[in-house]
C-alpha cells in the first residue's frame, strides 16, 4: 500500500510542547507518515539549538499516533547572495542533519536556492549563471559531509525559482555528484514543472520527468495547479484539478521501493478529503 503523508505545516500547533498534539491531527485526517517542519511544533526550521533528547521527543509522539516522519524540512537558500548569512544557515542545517535520525527520519530536503535576497522560492534572472551553480556546489558540499557522517540523505526538489529549477537540472546535478549522490534522493512535485500553459503537455512533461529520475526519486509531493496558484490536490479532492492523478499515480506505481506522496498546500480542513482522494488515485493505479 502507498504511504500517503501530508506537510505537517498543514497543522500547525504553534507550540514547542505540542508534537503529540500534531501527531494526533495527521493521524486523524487519515495520514500516515509526514513532512515535519519543525516550525510546526514552535521551533525555527532551522533550530541550531536541537538536541537528541528533544529529537527523540518528537519521534516518540509521533511513533505513539502511528505516524512515521518522512522527512524533515532544513529550507534555507543554498544561494543567497549574503555569503554570512548562508554560511550561518548552513551550520545550523547542519545541526539539524545530525539529529534528524533521532526524530525518525532519514532525509533533510532543501532549497537549492535563489538569488533573490528576499524569497527563497523566487526567480532570478542570475539563478542560471555560472556562479550560482558554483555556490550551489559549495554548499552542497558542506551538507553532504555532514549527511554522510550522520546516516542521512539530502532531498532535493526542482522548483521553478530556484537554482535546481527542472528535472533536467536535477539529472545534472545527480550526474556531477558522482559517488555523492548516494547521499542525495529527489523530491518530485508535478505541479512545480507543469503550469496552466502547458497542463495540456503534462503528459509528456511528466513521463520525461520520471524517466530523468525515476530510480532517484524518494518521494512525491501533491499539490495541484490552479487558476490562482497552487492548491490542494485534486481541488479539495473533488478530482477536477488540473492535474491528471490518475496519470501521476501510475507514473508512482513504476517506481521501484515504498516511495511515499506527501500532500501539501491544503488547509487543515481539506486534509481527509485530499487523503482520501489520494489513497484512492494511488490504489486505482495499482489495481
Amino acid at each position: 500500500m502507498t504511504q500517503i503523508g501530508v506537510f505537517a505545516r498543514v497543522f500547525a500547533a504553534g507550540s514547542a510542547n505540542s508534537a503529540s498534539r500534531l501527531a494526533a491531527a495527521i493521524a486523524g485526517a487519515g495520514f500516515t507518515t509526514s513532512q515535519l517542519n519543525l516550525a510546526a511544533i514552535g521551533r525555527p526550521t532551522l533550530d541550531a539549538e536541537l538536541d537528541r533528547a528533544t529529537a527523540e521527543g518528537i519521534r516518540a509522539a509521533f511513533t505513539g499516533a502511528g505516524v512515521g516522519v518522512w522527512g524533515v524540512s532544513g529550507t534555507f537558500n543554498a544561494i543567497h547572495p549574503d555569503a554570512r548569512m548562508r554560511q550561518q544557515m548552513m551550520a545550523a542545517c547542519c545541526v539539524l542533519i545530525a539529529q534528524v535520525r533521532s526524530i525518525g527520519a532519514d532525509v533533510v530536503t532543501l532549497c537549492t536556492g535563489t538569488r533573490d535576497p528576499e524569497d527563497m522560492w523566487r526567480v532570478h534572472p542570475a539563478n542560471t549563471s555560472i556562479d550560482a551553480w558554483r555556490d550551489l556546489r559549495g554548499t552542497l558540499d558542506v551538507l553532504l559531509a555532514a549527511a554522510d557522517a550522520s546516516g542521512v540523505r539530502l532531498g532535493i526538489e526542482p522548483e521553478a525559482g530556484n537554482v535546481i529549477c527542472d528535472a533536467a537540472a536535477a539529472d545534472r546535478l545527480m550526474s556531477e555528484l558522482g559517488a555523492d549522490a548516494r547521499l542525495v534522493t529527489i523530491v518530485l512535485d508535478p505541479a512545480n514543472l507543469v503550469t496552466l500553459d502547458t497542463l495540456d503537455q503534462q503528459r509528456s512533461i511528466l513521463e520525461r520527468a520520471f524517466d530523468l529520475l525515476g530510480d532517484r526519486v524518494g518521494a512525491i509531493h501533491a499539490k495541484d495547479v490552479g487558476p490562482d496558484g497552487p492548491c490542494a490536490a485534486g481541488r479539495g479532492g473533488s478530482g477536477t484539478g488540473g492535474l491528471d492523478y490518475g496519470l501521476i499515480m501510475r507514473l508512482h506505481a513504476r517506481l521501484a521501493g515504498d516511495v511515499p506522496v506527501i500532500a501539501q498546500d491544503l488547509a487543515a480542513e481539506e486534509a481527509p478529503v485530499v487523503c482520501a482522494f489520494l489513497r484512492q488515485a494511488a490504489a486505482q493505479a495499482r489495481g
